[in-house]
């Protein structure tokens, strides 16, 4: 189900533009092309305008509630270079306005001011558009997510609306390990993927890996030789886990409640993965602490009945008492207990969608911006990003206009 709505989300042949950094948003994005308005009436060139925009602007936004914040009045500012300002009084900027008007669009059309690319500006002031534009998430909904689940702050206070509407002057922050698994390659696609012997780079990079991975106080070739043999007796201490899980899992199936036999199934199905990753010769040193530090949390959160029996007892004592067995060397690293890979490598395609707008303020080290402003437009530039052309823009904002 979950790579069908994917399909759905981008679907490569009828693209839309989203809020993403994902290789598909991006394929749509390099490919896409201006609908058929010739044929159109109005109505339907403005309908698909709006629809094509929306897609892109916000589309996690309730339309009822953009509607609302759309704004008629757009922002921009005049060039105001003293050797202009010696020859015009500004007033050319106004002229011809509501007439049709274009001043000097025959002369050089790049001295226009583009207000239409203006139209979704107001969008630009959320926190979770704001937290996507500043590159703390791959994608709107992600950033989304971050603020609902309280990792951003707002002037040093933690903000859990992503609807929150910025002012210039406001300082956001989000924690640095969301910043880092959001930009940063997928954990679990490089410890499945073994080094490339063929390509002299990727190897590097793996040898590097290991060494940061190895435990503190352990020499790196020791920790790597220790992390690489998958033993006997690693396998043996993870059969061991599952089998005192399904042992409590059996008897406290018809007395347990539906969210302890969900933890239940969750810790039978991380330690089944965990097996898996042990038995392979090839796996990463990574991989298996991997899923005993996921083991080690879910049986920590499971939660026994208030009237266990002492075979219960004793079968949860038993999986404590495995889970300890496993070997210091497998028990913490960094690549384990980190939610982004150690070290850290950017994820692929994020160059190109690497710009921060003039409006935002970032500071990398410490996962800040400020949002200084307001976007404007000016002559021949629009501060809002948008991959639509102007005549698509224009037809969008005439569509709300109505509703303004």
């Amino acid at each position: 189900m979950r790579h069908r709505r994917l399909a759905r989300y981008y679907d490569l042949a009828r693209p839309r533009l989203r809020l993403t950094w994902n290789k598909k948003n991006l394929y749509n994005i390099v490919n896409y092309r201006l609908p058929r308005l010739t044929s159109k009436t109005f109505f339907q060139q403005k309908w698909l305008a709006k629809a094509a925009t929306r897609g892109y602007h916000g589309e996690h936004v309730k339309e009822s509630q953009w509607e609302r914040m759309f704004s008629r009045r757009i922002r921009s500012v005049v060039n105001m270079e003293p050797a202009y300002m010696a020859q015009h009084d500004g007033s050319e900027h106004a002229e011809g306005r509501g007439s049709g008007k274009i001043r000097s669009l025959e002369e050089n059309p790049r001295s226009q001011t583009p207000h239409m690319q203006m139209t979704f500006a107001p969008l630009e002031r959320r926190l979770d558009i704001a937290i996507f534009r500043a590159m703390f998430a791959s994608s709107a909904r992600q950033a989304r997510q971050f603020v609902i689940h309280g990792a951003v702050k707002v002037n040093g206070k933690k903000m859990i609306y992503p609807g929150y509407l910025l002012n210039p002057g406001d300082m956001f922050q989000v924690d640095i390990d969301k910043v880092l698994y959001a930009t940063g390659k997928p954990k679990r696609q490089d410890l499945k993927t073994p080094p490339q012997e063929s390509e002299e780079g990727e190897e590097v990079i793996e040898e590097e890996a290991v060494e940061e991975t190895a435990v503190e106080g352990v020499e790196g070739e020791e920790a790597v030789a220790e992390g690489e043999a998958s033993t006997e007796e690693d396998i043996e201490t993870l059969k061991k886990i599952r089998a005192a899980v399904k042992a409590y899992y059996k008897a406290n199936r018809e007395q347990s409640s539906a969210k302890q036999k969900v933890a239940l199934r969750a810790i039978l199905k991380e330690s089944k993965a965990a097996l898996a990753a042990a038995a392979k010769a090839d796996a990463n040193v990574g991989t298996v602490p991997y899923y005993v530090d996921k083991l080690t949390d879910l049986v920590g959160k499971l939660k026994l009945n208030s009237e266990t029996q002492e075979e219960d007892k004793q079968a949860s004592e038993e999986i404590h008492r495995a889970l300890q067995e496993v070997p210091e060397t497998l028990a913490k690293t960094p690549n384990q207990i980190k939610p982004y890979l150690v070290p850290w490598r950017p994820r692929e395609f994020l160059p190109a969608f690497a710009f921060i707008p003039r409006y935002l303020e970032v500071n990398q080290k410490i996962c800040a911006a400020v949002y200084l402003r307001h976007p404007v437009a000016r002559e021949g530039m629009a501060e809002v990003p948008t991959p639509f052309p102007r005549i698509i823009s224009q037809l969008a904002f005439n569509w709300y206009l109505r509703r303004g």
